[in-house]
């Protein structure tokens, strides 16, 4: 079920309970080799620090680190990186799994269709995990996965914020390659890009939001609700700050960046630590210039 209203999802969540695996088995990551900012992504992408430069061996430094931290929570596999694709460092964008499947999205930018087209990432998956690839990536649409869409695992809710980066053909394609139970698709805040940048729900049981991500306020609203009381609530600063662009590695585990650690109230990380969940961050000053922070480098593998 596809639903576009505050009302309609409320009463399909009170259906639904966390009935399947929350967290992923295992993670991927793609390695950003000569680093650089894309000009094209620029254009709907507003986090970006085009005025800064970049250091290519620090950003391939931060993103070793976060390989390494990574893989102490999980199974990580990384991918080298390709001068070509400068925004292949957030590849949760492009490739994601749910189980027995494997995902390829349909990206706006040529810059970032290309690294569809990666046939060892592809192989990978169906070679080696033995998925079935379901290939949106000739889409008559955009969907940008879980950039677009940030997914309650546990009961196979998908929220999906339609923006430059994902319109209404591409919410329907994901909702069926990841064989959703319920999508709701609501609109993001001029100016937003990503709706993981915006919000994220934390292995079903605490939700992360930024309410003024949303062209709604009652969207936010109600899946602020839904989650009640588990809900950290972010300033304009603190999402600015990559504070939504979390995610929950374990049953027990939040990963954020320093950054967004650093902003984050003692309230705020009580809720967390109420929830269950101990607060793991990852420095990546430069990775974020490109417009991402730590949730995007992390691809899920279900």
């Amino acid at each position: 079920m596809i639903v576009r209203t505050a009302a309609e999802f409320l009463a399909a969540f009170a259906t639904l309970p966390p009935n399947r695996p929350a967290s992923a088995r295992g993670a991927f990551l793609v390695a950003p080799l000569a680093f650089r900012l894309a000009d094209e992504s620029a254009q709907d992408n507003r986090y970006m620090a085009m005025q800064s430069s970049v250091d290519a061996n620090a950003a391939l430094a931060e993103h070793a680190e976060l390989a390494r931290r990574v893989g102490t929570a999980l199974p990580t596999v990384t991918f080298p990186g390709n001068p070509e694709t400068p925004d292949a460092v957030f590849p949760n964008n492009v490739f994601a799994t749910a189980p027995g499947r494997a995902i390829v999205g349909r990206m706006r930018h040529a810059v970032r269709q290309r690294e569809a087209d990666r046939d060892d990432i592809r192989g990978f998956f169906r070679g080696v995990l033995r998925y079935r690839e379901v290939d949106l990536s000739t889409l008559d649409g955009v969907a940008e996965l879980t950039g677009s869409l940030v997914i309650d695992r546990a009961r196979g809710i998908g929220y999906c914020g339609l923006s430059e980066r994902c319109d209404a053909a591409g919410a329907a394609a994901m909702h069926d390659a990841f064989d959703l139970a319920l999508t709701y698709c609501f609109d993001l805040a001029p100016g937003e890009y990503h709706t993981n940048v915006v919000m994220s729900v934390l292995a079903g049981r605490a939700l992360v939001i930024a309410p003024d991500g949303f062209a709604d306020p009652a969207a936010a609203a109600a899946i602020a609700r839904a989650y009640a009381p588990r809900v950290v609530t972010l300033t304009p600063a603190q999402k600015a700050d990559y504070a939504g662009n979390c995610i929950a590695l374990s049953d027990s585990s939040v990963w954020m960046s320093a950054r967004a650690a650093a902003s984050l109230s003692g309230v705020q990380r009580a809720v967390l630590a109420d929830a269950g969940f101990a607060l793991e961050a990852v420095a990546l000053p430069e990775i974020e210039k490109a417009g991402g922070s730590l949730r995007c480098c992390v691809g899920e593998i279900f």
